[in-house]
């Protein structure tokens, strides 16, 4: 998890370490995300290594429910009403990759 931690943390250009409880439950709710989407039992990647696409599907999800927590459309593309739904159709498409490989 703090490797997770350490990549979202990138992602969103974060130089401090007063979100990370905040950050924490967001990756947890994109890995059971991602876990429920490509029918992986609960738990399978506290198991099981992540492949770089679902990891990556992972840190975007994470990402965007950091800058979007106050139920707007935040970050890069705040000026796009169509943001949310670009970002959920790339974090399925990624997920959809790996849906059925175990590394």
């Amino acid at each position: 998890m703090n490797e997770l931690l350490s990549k979202v943390k990138q992602n969103l250009i974060l130089n401090h370490d007063e979100d990370d409880v905040l950050l924490s439950g967001f990756i947890t709710a994109a890995v059971s995300y991602a876990e429920s989407y490509q029918k992986k039992p609960e738990g399978f990647y506290n198991e099981n290594p992540m492949h770089p696409t679902t990891e990556q599907a992972v840190i975007m999800l994470s990402s965007h429910f950091y800058e979007s927590r106050d139920g707007s459309t935040g970050g890069f593309f705040a000026d796009n009403v169509e943001a949310s739904k670009q970002v959920w159709n790339v974090v399925n498409m990624l997920l959809r990759l790996n849906k059925d490989v175990i590394i």
